[in-house]
């Protein structure tokens, strides 16, 4: 499955366009990690807890897009577009949102 952001993939020519599909991700970070995010940040280094977390969101919402490409047929994804929002009355979850059109390209 070819996923890109670009509006067409060189050397290739779209055959169909199959609809919009998504993915979608929430995860919520645990107290001891917002704890040690929160020592990392006033150190001034990175944390890894979230970063870890964010790419595991992540791959779930572009495995998610993937799976809904593949069930319309597809064998691409063009336009992606790719989202972070922080949700919850505290701030206390991460969503990762991806979106393109699935296409069959020749």
């Amino acid at each position: 499955m070819i996923v890109t952001t670009t509006p067409n993939v060189e050397g290739r020519s779209v055959r169909r366009y199959l609809g919009v599909v998504t993915g979608e991700a929430i995860l919520g970070a645990n107290l001891f990690k917002d704890m040690f995010a929160g020592l990392r940040d006033i150190v001034g280094g990175r944390s890894g807890a979230y970063e870890k977390e964010l790419r595991r969101a992540r791959e779930i919402a572009f495995a998610e897009l993937e799976s809904e490409a593949r069930e319309r047929g597809a064998n691409a994804v063009m336009g992606v577009d790719i989202d972070y929002e922080v949700l919850g009355e505290r701030n206390g979850m991460m969503m990762v949102s991806v979106s393109g059109t699935a296409v069959e390209l020749k």
